[in-house]
């Protein structure tokens, strides 16, 4: 048996379309305005200022300032020796405070 692939798709039992409106009102039955969330969960997530961290524990580690590191005198950054602008006395500077 032959195909027409030029033959339209749909079968007379599809001809019966819906309208652009009745589509919209489906759309809008089926969308819930309000979301179902716990609140206690969701707030589980997020820590408030000055909250009691006492018991909580550092999980990074920190190291010292390496050989090729200095501390800022205006920022008080650990940077690296690359980035140094200019001493003030005994201060060193970096360049980012140098544009202040």
């Amino acid at each position: 048996m032959a195909t027409d692939y030029d033959a339209p798709f749909k079968k007379d039992e599809d001809s019966s379309e819906d309208s652009i409106e009745e589509l919209k009102g489906r759309r809008n039955d089926n969308a819930s305005p309000s979301v179902d969330e716990d609140e206690a969960e969701a707030a589980e997530g997020f820590e408030l200022p000055g909250a009691d961290l006492s018991n909580e524990e550092l999980s990074v580690t920190v190291l010292p300032r390496q050989v090729d590191e200095f501390t800022c005198g205006s920022c008080f950054l650990v940077k690296h020796r690359s980035q140094i602008d200019h001493v003030e006395g005994k201060l060193i500077i970096c360049k980012e405070c140098s544009g202040d």
